[in-house]
């Protein structure tokens, strides 16, 4: 670690506390790289200490798999020194309904730690290698909220989407194919496949079938929107009146209050970015995995919420060649990105698609090609609770504005309890309702 000297004016200004590698053992409690401390009754904040050899991008991947559980993280804090880091997550379930594996996410960190550990302290701590890809093929009858239902099941499974084709026969069946993953990495055992879909069934009923296949040779889809919505959908710059019902524009507008400053006085060594902005689902992640994506190194951070909704972040950092951020051209540039990711993380709209009405939902995804967790489940949930059926569903991606996007495509059945055809006002509210949704506004 740096002398103290460097960073106590740091502590000072931020009320950081910030330790090294003896310090963090002392905190870590024991030989886990990862350590838990879950709340003993609702409403009060778990804590996560993880205690490990750092790597780039360690921060982003942990805030990944938080929000993947379904996890919030209220207030945590951040050190390393470049070779060693301490992490301490206070997180809470997004909702009550949320049931938290804890020992399968402690084990899903663990696994995301550096295995360049001492053997004799960590011998249980294996790196993962490339997870196999799985066909869970479902077919049922028709009903409302179905796709959500079976994305909730496979999410409490820890099997992770990563594409989807969903479509209605004309007999009002359902033909469910998912291109899934395993947290657990246990799905090629007899024991594991048997246990998803004995839970879907249980779950669903059983009228419903279940198969899952090893998906050989499988390919990430890639969408092929038309022009004019591309353009739409994947512009840099979105104008607060642009394709969203008032309340909508209200929620954006409390987002566009964020602020950013840089500030090279402090330290010899780091720049401080301080970031304020109105909190919201996956806040951390998008701001990490910028850092990550644009090469930046986070030496020391510290984040928390007030109780007016905002999120105030405090993060030192440098350039990959070690140097501050001083040109202000450099400021500007990583200012404008953040701004991006904070204030539209997540694309909604609605278009026509001949004569039916499709949802568009895209997100951009990692430099490392990894996408952003649990959005196909938000989407699906806010579209079950305005009780909307899905004709269907796919995942793909797409090229756009000189980086990958995932694209979520859900044609959306017209009915006379919800026309959708030539209403205006029904189509603002369900751009009005996903994008809280997905946002966190409602859950």
């Amino acid at each position: 670690m740096p002398p103290v000297g460097e960073v106590a004016a740091a502590e000072a200004r931020s009320g950081m506390v910030l330790g090294g590698g003896a310090a963090a053992a002392a905190v870590g409690g024991g030989d886990d790289a990862v350590v838990m401390q879950v709340a003993g009754a609702e409403g009060q904040d778990s804590v996560i200490t993880i205690n490990c050899p750092d790597q780039a991008g360690l921060g982003c991947d942990l805030c990944r798999t938080i929000l993947e559980f379904g996890l919030r993280i209220t207030r945590g804090d951040v050190s390393t020194d470049g070779q060693w880091c301490f992490v301490v997550f206070w997180v809470v379930p997004r909702t009550p309904s949320i049931k938290v594996r804890w020992a399968n996410l402690k084990n899903r960190l663990m696994s995301m730690c550096p295995s360049n550990y001492p053997m004799t302290f960590y011998p249980e701590i294996t790196q993962p290698g490339p997870s196999q890809f799985y066909l869970l093929k479902l077919f049922s009858a028709d009903r409302k909220g179905l796709l959500h239902d079976v994305t909730h099941i496979l999410s409490e499974l820890e099997l992770i989407i990563h594409r989807v084709k969903v479509s209605t026969t004309p007999d009002g069946r359902v033909i469910d194919l998912f291109f899934i993953t395993d947290g657990m990495e246990l799905l090629h055992t007899k024991e594991r496949q048997e246990e998803t879909c004995s839970m879907l069934i249980a779950t669903l009923g059983p009228s419903i079938s279940c198969e899952i296949l090893l998906a050989e040779g499988f390919q990430q889809g890639f969408s092929s929107l038309p022009p004019t919505i591309s353009e739409e959908l994947f512009r840099l710059e979105l104008a607060d009146g642009d394709n969203c019902s008032r309340s909508i524009c209200a929620e954006m507008k409390r987002m566009q209050k964020a602020t950013i400053n840089f500030d090279n006085t402090l330290s010899p060594a780091h720049t401080l970015l301080q970031i304020n902005c109105a909190d919201q689902k996956g806040l951390l992640y998008d701001i990490l995995r910028t850092m990550k994506d644009c090469s930046i190194q986070v030496t020391y951070g510290r984040f928390w919420s007030d109780k007016k909704g905002f999120r105030e972040v405090d993060l030192f950092i440098k350039q990959a060649d070690g140097k501050k951020i001083i040109d202000p051209e450099k400021q500007d540039v990583l200012s404008s990105r953040l701004r991006s990711e904070m204030l539209h993380p997540l694309r909604v709209m609605i278009v026509n698609r001949g004569p039916d009405v499709e949802l568009l939902v895209a997100n951009p995804v990692e430099l490392s090609g990894k996408g952003r967790p649990r959005v196909f489940y938000d989407a699906t949930f806010a579209l079950k609770a305005l009780g909307i059926c899905i004709f269907s569903a796919e995942i793909g991606r797409q090229a756009a504005s000189e980086r990958q996007w995932e694209v979520y495509r859900f044609l959306l059945d017209d009915s006379s309890e919800f026309p959708l055809s030539n209403s205006l006002v029904n189509r603002n509210r369900i751009v009005d309702r996903v994008r809280k949704t997905l946002l966190g506004c409602y859950n």
